[in-house]
């Protein structure tokens, strides 16, 4: 027989066996002084397969005026939870809004921005891969 077991907050930074339960205040923020928060939670979740990333961006938050980067083999879905960001991929910029994904293949120069007042929330989502990103100076000039 199955059975269900409800997971709550009183749970969290727990190990159960097979599986574990984090909350974003368990993870430490890898931005340090700039604004915004960066939560790389394949880590404090011990993922050896799938890496996932909260980014909750304030206006003018991002890469633009700053660099890009790129992946020799771990391509990257983002996903827009709340706001609208602008995404320069290569030669172009995408905006997007809530509810959109965007996959980018590792070989493309990516950044993301937040040009609007509001703060915008976003998830990426990839491999545990242990190759680096490529820094790519001054990707996207203002």
């Amino acid at each position: 027989m199955t059975r269900l077991r409800v997971a709550s907050l009183r749970w969290s930074n727990t190990r159960m066996g097979n599986y574990t339960v984090r909350t974003l205040a368990d993870v430490p923020d890898v931005l340090g002084d700039y604004p915004g928060e960066m939560r790389m939670l394949a880590g404090g979740l011990e993922a050896e397969q799938v890496a996932l990333t909260f980014r909750r961006m304030p206006q003018h938050t991002g890469g633009k005026g700053s660099y890009g980067h790129r992946h020799a083999h771990q391509e990257e879905i983002y996903f827009v939870v709340r706001g609208k960001l602008q995404f320069k991929l290569g030669d172009d910029v995408v905006e997007a809004g809530a509810g959109t994904a965007i996959r980018v293949a590792p070989e493309v120069v990516r950044s993301v921005w937040n040009d609007e007042p509001e703060e915008a929330e976003l998830v990426i989502v990839s491999t545990c891969d242990p190759d680096e990103a490529e820094l790519v100076p001054d990707f996207w000039p203002d």
